[in-house]
């Protein structure tokens, strides 16, 4: 088994909000205690509603913020506080591929800047050979490398999300966030570059920390799971157990929302609420407020991850959810 490229312990994030002149600042806390590794070749998914903190936690392992709390470590380095000596080849082994491929591309240059620029601020190539490489990579992520003259403007949707592809794959990464890479592209076209980045993977042995909200394009990609909610983990864990037999009814909620997603016999469940204040969430379970199983217990004490059939959930009644349990009477 290979060691992990990219390792997160208890990361946290928590932003300080101004109420005004004579207030106290609101603490946020957007990611509350996340841990998980990945291994080269895996590709572990986070999902979860908008506002979740799937975006802030990206942002910490790429490094664009560094966390509140915890530990992470890339390709074996503290990316914390890295020694000064590491800082260049840490920010080497993690890219992002961003949500909007248009707006993450710089309109007034053409795709041959775009995807040189990377080369020539981080390695010693000459012109001749940077331009060798961004045709070699436009041919490999399946774009003509002649139209390497060509501005953003001139290239479709799906075409663009495979230059921005290319241009975080320049510098060979080890792992490669993608935050939502799919979702502004028509569902034929999310097939297509779902497949490039299968594909891709395999050749390259990359490591993959997906970003999505919608469970049927994790399935094509995912090897594990991890469901956050207002910033915790509700349930991780290998995908095909999550989606044979979800324990958290935040996931099963999840799943039952999402057309041809796991076992047809699965009741329709209808949450009610809307997501509390992360200023203000609750005392016990976060998800206590909206689920349709909560018990005082619930509202008055946190459940911490647990493992459980093969994967870690944070609900105190789980088990009621196994294949084949008997279940609970709960006054809803």
């Amino acid at each position: 088994m290979s060691a992990p490229v990219v390792v997160a312990d208890d990361l946290r994030q928590t932003y300080e909000i101004r109420r005004g002149l004579f207030r106290e600042p609101a603490r946020l806390q957007a990611v509350g205690g996340i841990s998980f590794s990945i291994e080269p070749g895996r590709t572990l998914a986070v999902v979860g509603e908008s506002g979740c903190g799937k975006s802030t936690l990206a942002r910490m392992v790429t490094l664009i913020e560094p966390p509140t709390d915890g530990r992470l470590t890339l390709d074996g380095i503290d990316a914390v506080d890295p020694p000064s000596s590491e800082r260049r080849r840490l920010r080497r082994t993690v890219q992002l591929v961003f949500q909007n491929p248009y707006g993450s591309l710089n309109p007034r240059k053409r795709v041959g800047a775009i995807l040189e620029q990377p080369l020539a601020i981080n390695t010693g190539l000459s012109a001749s050979e940077r331009r060798e490489r961004v045709r070699a990579m436009m041919a490999k992520v399946g774009l003509r490398p002649e139209h390497d003259a060509r501005y953003p403007h001139m290239f479709s949707g799906g075409q663009r999300q495979r230059i921005a592809i290319a241009r975080a794959l320049m510098l060979s990464p080890k792992l490669v966030v993608a935050d939502e890479p799919v979702s502004a592209l028509d569902v034929s076209i999310q097939a297509q570059v779902l497949n490039l980045l299968a594909d891709l993977q395999a050749e390259l042995g990359l490591a993959y920390l997906f970003i999505s909200h919608d469970l049927g394009v994790v399935r094509h990609i995912a090897h594990d799971v991890l469901v956050m909610y207002l910033g915790l983990a509700m349930e991780q864990g290998p995908k095909d157990a999550i989606y044979a037999n979800p324990l958290h009814p935040y996931t099963r909620a999840l799943m039952a929302a999402t057309p041809g997603v796991g076992p047809r016999t699965r009741e329709r469940i209808v949450l009610r609420g809307e997501l509390p204040s992360p200023l203000n969430p609750p005392q016990g379970c976060v998800f206590s407020t909206r689920c349709p199983h909560a018990t005082d217990r619930c509202r008055q004490e946190r459940p911490a991850p647990r493992p459980l059939a093969g994967r870690a959930v944070a609900c105190h009644y789980a088990e009621d959810f196994l294949e084949g349990a008997e279940g609970r009477a709960v006054a809803v």
